[in-house]
């Protein structure tokens, strides 16, 4: 199995401003983050860039990067834009790497990638973990995937889900068993599919829940799904996440 790590960096951001080149010990994060990358199984890794100064940034520390259009409304609509440019066949895996995960795991890359690989039905591929935390179980911002018995997605949701009959009879006062699965936004798409993806209606569900692998689901296709014991760490959104993450590196 071969595959190429492709990380959309888009340079504005609510948030954190400029959050790709916010430093991390000297380094910017999306750096950081490509250099995580490199050090899994992948056969390349190169920047999808919005903006010259993220490409600039990735070029001093030798990291490789292409410019993208400022305008995509996604960043799987940027990563179709950088197939094309870097001539990839129909056949071969894209990872999608979110460019501010500095701390994730390399060897959880690999394990993303060779689902795809191994699930030929699939278009797509994912990660997710279990959950133990009530906390996060109803928190929306944790997005909860149910599988069907080939490990394939049924669906996502911000939802708590799969919810037992009884379970609003005392409160939200434990998870559901067998434990929910927490989704990891790590994606792996055969190299054709996610030049596609861009011209796939937007669906009603994805609209609603703000998750756009519902859109790979309203049209038939199918997601495999790598459940993970391993817990990623966290990533960054905001400056408080920066502070964390520095603290957690070493890095001020």
């Amino acid at each position: 199995m071969t595959y190429t790590v492709l990380i959309p960096a888009r340079l504005a951001s609510t948030r954190l401003p400029r959050k790709p080149l916010a430093d991390i010990g000297g380094v910017p994060m999306i750096v950081r983050v490509a250099r995580r990358a490199i050090e899994s199984s992948a056969k390349d890794v190169v920047v999808a860039a919005d903006d010259p100064d993220i490409a600039s940034a990735c070029y001093s520390h030798g990291v490789k990067a292409l410019l993208t259009r400022e305008d995509h409304p996604s960043g799987s609509d940027r990563l179709a834009e950088a197939c094309a440019a870097l001539g990839l066949a129909d056949r071969e895996i894209v990872v999608n790497l979110q460019g501010d995960e500095p701390l994730i795991s390399p060897a959880l890359l690999d394990a993303c990638a060779r689902s795809l690989d191994e699930h030929d039905e699939c278009v797509m591929s994912t990660v997710a973990h279990p959950i133990d935390d009530v906390a996060e179980f109803g928190n929306p911002n944790v997005v909860k995937v149910v599988l069907d018995a080939k490990g394939y997605a049924l669906y996502f949701s911000r939802a708590p889900i799969p919810w037992w009959r009884d379970g609003y009879a005392g409160g939200l006062r434990r998870v559901s068993a067998p434990p929910p699965l927490r989704h990891v936004g790590l994606y792996a798409y055969r190299a054709a599919f996610l030049k596609r993806f861009p011209t796939l209606a937007a669906s009603p569900l994805e609209q609603l829940e703000s998750l756009e692998q519902l859109r790979v689901l309203w049209h038939g296709e199918r997601i495999a799904v790598h459940v993970s014991d391993e817990r990623p760490g966290p990533g960054v959104d905001t400056p408080e996440d920066l502070v964390r993450v520095r603290a957690m590196l070493g890095a001020s």
